[in-house]
């Protein structure tokens, strides 16, 4: 192997998938999720790296950013990072592109180890060998039963002692439905997810009532930019509920805002969003030198190996989509085991690999 591997070729496609049943959450509802899968070549390996967003971030991939990192030293990540988002300066660098920019730098993270024939947990260095994660889903357009069996599901198959339900969109039917999955999950700790839905006095309201049914986790009670709000809540709700926010930070100055401003006591971050593992793991570092705990949003088998690196890491999302889709489309994604899932150190790099054939009839 070359010392400085260069970069031969990027490629990015993009891939919509539609969901089981149709699904909400407090503020929209969907139908699809897009893939955007980035291929990076360097010293005859491949590096894989993708992101959960529009099939606009594979064109910004195509038209600016692959030319930003081909013939350049695949082992500069940091550079290369930096590099990404100069380029997209007068086009806007959060969003679409720092989606486009995060699957890059998955990739090149992944190329890299896979270049130096090691995990990626041996890359990043190893904080912990395996990660705790909670079933996320109960969807506000599911029934009742469809709710009480998703949940339970998780506690009883899978191991999980947290799992997480939307609220918000029918206001008038939450306290029915958080109720329902209580009931379904035992002593399990029960999550609600807002996605900012409610206003102050309401969500302040939804909080006490919620902590009478053991609710121990308010993510996004209203609007994940209102950190005046999130820190009122993180004030005011019953001692034993954490106000959690962050799943749509994409830079680190947002982390550090949010941290500042005393809005949150968990700090959420997706490496799909934020910039990729090197984005990540800005934040996971922004986390413990303020002393917070870090939770990763979705995406498990992409977070896996950074989140054991992360020194505050809580927890890793157990998203129903995205579970279903890494099942669908890559091989070696993590299993499972009493509420945990730990990455595979006899492969490199990230150990996924894409299942090209099965995702054809997909492509977007």
């Amino acid at each position: 192997m070359a010392e400085e591997p260069r970069i031969r070729c990027v490629a990015a496609r993009a891939f919509r998938i539609p969901t089981d049943a149709p699904e909400a959450d407090g503020t929209i509802a969907w139908n699809a999720t897009t893939l955007v899968l980035v291929e990076i070549e360097a010293g005859g390996k491949m590096g894989l790296g993708y992101s959960y967003a529009d099939a606009a971030a594979a064109q910004i991939v195509e038209s600016k950013l692959a030319e930003v990192v081909r013939d350049q030293d695949a082992f500069a990540i940091p550079q290369l990072w930096s590099a990404m988002v100069r380029s997209v300066r007068n086009i806007g660098w959060r969003g679409i592109c720092a989606c486009a920019i995060s699957a890059i730098d998955v990739a090149l993270w992944d190329l890299k180890a896979r270049l130096i024939g090691v995990p990626l947990l041996t890359l990043f260095g190893r904080a912990r060998s395996e990660v705790p994660i909670y079933g996320s889903g109960g969807f506000t357009s599911y029934s009742l039963d469809r709710l009480r069996e998703q949940l339970a599901g998780w506690v009883e198959r899978d191991g999980c002692q947290f799992v997480k339900m939307k609220v918000g969109t029918r206001p008038q039917e939450d306290l029915a439905r958080v109720r329902a999955a209580r009931e379904a999950i035992g002593a399990a700790e029960l999550f609600v997810d807002a996605n900012g839905a409610y206003d102050r006095k309401q969500a302040l309201d939804f909080a006490g009532r919620f902590a009478e049914l053991d609710v121990s986790w308010f993510e996004e009670p209203v609007s994940s930019d209102d950190l005046a709000g999130l820190h009122l809540l993180r004030d005011r709700a019953p001692a034993g509920m954490e106000i959690a926010a962050g799943e749509y930070g994409y830079d680190p100055f947002y982390f550090r805002c949010m941290i500042e401003a005393g809005a949150v006591d968990v700090l959420q971050a997706d490496a799909t969003r934020c910039g990729g593992y090197t984005g990540f793991l800005k934040a996971a570092h922004l986390a413990d030198a303020f002393g917070v705990p870090l939770s990763a949003h979705t995406a498990p088998a992409l977070h896996l190996p950074v989140c054991c690196a992360a020194p505050r890491l809580r927890h890793i999302e157990w998203f129903h989509d995205h579970v279903r889709i890494e099942r669908m489309l890559f091989d070696g994604v993590p299993v499972p085991r009493d509420g945990t899932i730990c990455p595979d150190l006899a492969q490199s790099g990230h150990g996924l690999t894409f299942k090209s054939k099965d995702a054809e009839r997909l492509a977007a």
